[in-house]
């Protein structure tokens, strides 16, 4: 079983080295999900390939951002030195990218956990594109993991250690839409960190424990589990080295079959380097939430007295050369590092080197007295640059002018009340009711109206559908039903023309701009369809703990949550995106359909939204906006970065 360590700088590369981490993945300067951190240049990358390659490890390099039209050859012009400088794989998400890879190059790639895949039929959809190991979704218990390990012909991959994003990976748009930086970008700006509350319910509502999965690991084994991953690519290089160093040893345990896998004084090091609670997360199906703070605090050490400067606390586990911050309720009043003298046998006795007002406080350890010593382990570790070489890569033309068109009108609908208001207006219905399809179909098809049953947003159990037109939400929704008439959802992140598989429609991603948008129609044979109206769903997640209700952040912005029949929730943007008076652009751009979205909304105003789009008139705009209380252009001028 591999272990498979984040790198996101020369220094935590030289960690992981140190570690023993089998495997590294890591990033270039673009189209990789961890933007922000310092990541490699080309020549940097070539030589981090090289220094692993020396020591018996293996460089995975992340190309796992949405690729746009534009950016399609410069991403196969990385891929292409990547492959030059013997990279033993790519971590990719873009399912435009995956098959202009396999056509040109060989070397092997990887699904990213940024596909969503959670279940044997998505796994089975990646082995037959040539795809060698899939990153499974977050969200998979150990009994789905190993049912999926169990049957799967190509390497599994599953999350150990460090952050759980609260959204399905893949699924966010919350911070596309809050600021323009997108998730599936690499540029998230972890709204789920935010302050927010909902009914009596206040705190850091969507922030997650990080996973602490170390007992997981005999199981994960026994399934044939082929890597387990550790992340942090924005985390220091004494975690990276930490973290390689005691889930190696845990391995090793496991395969021996010595208990404890991981020893007190392993678990406090990585308490201390990086900790915002930990949680067995969903392999154990413990609590996954930690809703007190966002932010790593290390160890927690419990409560401390400070009386005329002097701060008094039982002593513990600490030793002179750790280090100790001090929080008065969620504020950090400041650090510092204990000296011999601070040590009073049993008890710590000191004076913070700042002004401190007497109170009781929390303590947490922050740094630890072996940090230093890691510091200079690393820094033995030497990497040189490379030499590495862009090739420019020619695609064929496909721009093509697509013919104006009277775009179609296609209604998400999840009652009979709103179906029954659009029809008259409508030229299909997804339906999204979980009763009475059998009612709901006789009354499309007595309107003469088409009927296409919305599958549900996202389900852990492998159940195709009994309809022959259907909706898709996952690239596994898709491989349970592709002998079926299928549509695709927004959910299905289509950012390029090169998209794969090709559905019978094709709803292209919300985060594109007009100009974006038309770059993808013209060199897409297939229908497509342009989201024009609703709440777009900005987050899904399998948290248990958030209500039904109103999620209000600390601006006083409301976003509407709801749960589905799965147990996921839904939260919903603040604002309507409203194009009707872009309807015209878009018809002459030759978008097949419109999509508007009037589920959860009262009929009278599905009807009002279907009349407008329906007759295109302009003199209702303003009645519209009114009507919906705020409603916006969403991406349509500027897109995201």
């Amino acid at each position: 079983m591999e272990l498979l360590a984040p790198v996101g700088t020369e220094e935590a590369l030289k960690a992981a080295v140190a570690g023993g981490a089998d495997a590294v993945y890591l990033g270039g300067k673009n189209f990789g999900a961890r933007h922000f951190a310092s990541n490699f240049s080309d020549r940097l990358l070539a030589g981090a390939i090289k220094l692993t390659h020396d020591h018996g490890m293996r460089t995975y390099v992340t190309v796992n951002t949405l690729i746009k039209e534009a950016e399609m050859a410069d991403a196969l012009s990385f891929v292409e030195m990547l492959d030059a400088a013997e990279a033993d794989a790519v971590i990719v998400q873009d399912r435009g990218l995956l098959p202009l890879i396999k056509e040109r190059f060989s070397i092997p790639v990887h699904a990213s956990t940024q596909m969503a895949i959670h279940s044997s039929a998505g796994v089975r959809w990646a082995g037959e594109q040539g795809i060698e190991r899939v990153i499974l979704a977050r969200e998979l218990g150990l009994e789905q993991i190993k049912e999926i390990a169990e049957n799967s012909q190509i390497g599994i991959e599953v999350f150990i250690h460090g952050a759980l994003c609260y959204c399905f990976s893949g699924q966010c748009l919350f911070s596309s839409f809050l600021g323009g930086r997108s998730g599936n970008r690499g540029m998230c700006a972890q709204p789920c960190r935010k302050s927010y509350s909902i009914g009596k319910k206040e705190g850091y509502l969507l922030s997650t424990a990080d996973i602490f999965g170390v007992a997981s690991i005999p199981e994960l084994m026994r399934s044939g589990v082929a890597s387990l991953k550790i992340e942090g690519r924005m985390r220091s290089p004494q975690y990276v080295y930490l973290a390689s160093k005691i889930y190696k040893k845990a391995i090793e345990r496991a395969r021996e079959g010595t208990e404890p896998l991981i020893t007190d004084r392993e678990r406090e090091l990585l308490e201390v380097v990086f900790n915002r609670g930990f949680s067995g997360g969903y392999l154990t199906d413990q609590e996954v939430m930690q809703t007190a703070f966002p932010e790593s605090r290390g160890r927690p050490l419990g409560p401390a007295l400070v009386t005329n400067g002097r701060l008094r606390m039982p002593r513990g586990v600490l030793e002179a050369g750790d280090g100790i911050s001090l929080y008065l309720g969620n504020e950090k009043v400041g650090g510092f590092d204990l000296k011999a003298s601070d040590l009073d046998g049993a008890n710590v006795i000191a004076s913070p080197p700042f002004a401190v007002k007497d109170g009781d406080y929390t303590v947490y350890k922050t740094k630890d007295r072996e940090f230093p010593g890691i510091e200079g382990l690393i820094s033995k570790i030497k990497l040189q640059e490379r030499e590495a070489v862009r090739r420019s890569v020619e695609l064929p033309p496909k721009r093509m002018r697509r013919n104006e068109t009277v775009s179609e009108l296609s209604f998400y609908v999840s009652s009979l009340a709103v179906l029954k208001a659009v029809l008259p207006y409508a030229d299909r219905v997804y339906y999204d009711g979980t009763k009475q399809d059998a009612e709901a179909l006789e009354l499309c098809q007595g309107e003469g109206k088409e009927f296409v049953k919305m599958l549900p947003r996202l389900s852990l159990k492998e159940s195709p559908s009994d309809h022959d037109r259907v909706m898709v939400n996952t690239i596994d929704q898709y491989e349970m039903n592709k002998e079926r008439t299928v549509y695709g959802s927004y959910h299905m992140n289509v950012f390029n023309s090169y998209a794969t598989p090709k559905l019978h429609q094709s709803t292209l991603s919300p985060e594109l701009n007009q100009e974006e948008l038309l770059q993808v129609l013209s060199g897409s044979e297939g229908r497509c369809e342009v989201m024009a109206f609703g709440r777009l769903e900005l987050m899904l997640s399998r948290d248990p703990s958030l209500p039904e209700g109103t999620l209000v952040d600390d601006r006083g912005v409301r976003y509407p949550v709801h749960r589905d029949p799965e147990g996921f929730v839904h939260i919903l943007h603040s604002t309507d995106l409203l194009l009707l008076d872009k309807t015209p652009e878009l018809r002459s751009m030759g978008v097949d359909s419109l999509g508007i979205d009037v589920r959860r909304r009262h009929p009278d105003l599905a009807a009002f939204v279907g009349r407008s789009f329906k007759e295109l008139d302009m003199a209702n705009l303003e009645e519209l906006r009114r009507k919906c209380g705020r409603s916006s252009l969403g991406h349509y001028r500027k897109g995201v970065f």
